[in-house]
């Protein structure tokens, strides 16, 4: 009977996870959309656009690496947040102080250092089930 309940929680928990990833990823195309016919309305494509753009896409990226893998890592949120505040520093840039730059810029240096602690750490310290070594890819030209 335990084990029953625990196979039913457990799907259940799935199938919650999956249709909220499904709701992310439909929400993150809609919005996408939406922000490509502002720019046709507009006629113009500013960075910040594209800046939008590349957040949505790793907001995709990241529900694909999800389903594909069943893991999260740690690193894309990181990223998405970094370019956030980069999208955040140049919309704003005429109305910040330079105090609001430096620590804006200063939280953007913050999250790199936790990229790169992160992959530090997965590459010295891997979890077991990664522990195996990668393999080595052939050169696609051989002599």
């Amino acid at each position: 009977m335990t084990k029953t309940l625990t196979k039913t929680g457990n799907d259940a928990a799935t199938l919650i996870q999956n249709l909220g990833l499904w709701v992310v990823l439909l929400a993150t195309v809609v919005a996408g959309i939406q922000e490509i016919w502002v720019m046709i309305e507009a006629r113009e494509v500013k960075l910040t656009d594209l800046l939008l753009l590349f957040i949505y896409l790793e907001v995709i990226t990241m529900v694909n690496v999800y389903w594909q893998s069943g893991k999260l890592p740690v690193r894309m949120p990181l990223y998405i947040a970094m370019v956030a505040l980069a999208r955040y520093l140049i919309l704003e840039a005429a109305h910040l102080g330079s105090a609001q730059v430096l620590a804006v810029s200063g939280g953007i240096l913050i999250l790199a250092l936790a990229v790169i602690v992160v992959r530090y750490g997965h590459l010295k310290m891997p979890y077991p089930d990664s522990a195996k070594a990668p393999e080595k890819e052939e050169p696609a030209i051989k002599d």
